[in-house]
């Protein structure tokens, strides 16, 4: 592509000429590679107008399949301190709505693992008392294992509780373990747990394992248990 070549005042002068255009171009199945390009290979200082463009927007963008892909680049991209704020907080603001949508999520994956401490629990403190429902779905499953594997410690503690709960009558954690989506934020689980939530955990499980068995995703678990049962013993 011609921008990647060109000179910064010509690259100036092309981009220039998307003003007025910018949401034609994100919606659009080439146009979308563009404006990627630009905020790519263009100084921030010259292509404000285009991260100016998408201000109370960038929730619908996000869900949008080309869109999406624009917005993650403004995130690795765009030296702006302030304008990159923007975006940021529009998307914290819709985390959980973003989550469920089948691009959405990808954004908010994306503040989870590259984000700042405080954008990370932001999304974390807004999806809390929700992980479990949240796991059960096909796009917001794959958030909730970002959660666990990017949370602070404090934070996986929280959502790690949650799912295996205090009450041997909460049967949320084998409701979760049967689930096409949700077993694979429990084996997550098994990964990031402390040893104390591990064995709370392991001791859980046990009761439940030949029951396991009987299911098509409770299988994949119940082998997994079993070799972590094994090496603990």
């Amino acid at each position: 592509m011609a921008l990647e070549v060109i000179e910064l005042d010509q690259k100036t002068r092309l981009v220039q000429e998307l003003d007025g255009h910018i949401m034609k171009c994100v919606r659009d199945q080439n146009g979308n590679h563009v404006i990627q390009k630009c905020i790519e290979c263009v100084p921030t200082n010259r292509i404000r107008f285009i991260i100016s463009a998408f201000g109370g927007q960038v929730a619908t963008l996000s869900t949008h399949p080309y869109g999406c892909r624009v917005i993650q680049r403004v995130l690795e991209h765009c030296s702006d301190e302030l304008q990159s704020q923007c975006i940021v907080d529009e998307i914290l603001d819709a985390s959980y709505g973003l989550s469920h949508d089948q691009y959405g999520n990808y954004v908010t994956q994306h503040i989870l693992e590259r984000g700042k401490p405080h954008e990370r629990s932001h999304i974390i403190s807004k999806l809390t008392g929700k992980i479990v429902q949240m796991s059960q779905q096909k796009y917001a499953s794959n958030v909730v294992e970002k959660c666990l594997e990017y949370g602070d410690n404090a934070e996986r503690e929280l959502l790690v509780e949650e799912i295996i709960g205090q009450s041997d009558k909460n049967d949320a954690l084998l409701t979760m373990m049967k689930d096409q989506f949700a077993n694979y934020v429990v084996q997550k689980v098994l990964n990031v747990s402390n040893d104390r939530q591990l064995e709370l955990l392991l001791d859980r499980v046990r009761v439940h394992l030949n029951a396991l068995k009987k299911y098509t995703y409770g299988k994949h678990i119940a082998a997994r248990f079993e070799q972590l049962l094994g090496e603990g013993a």
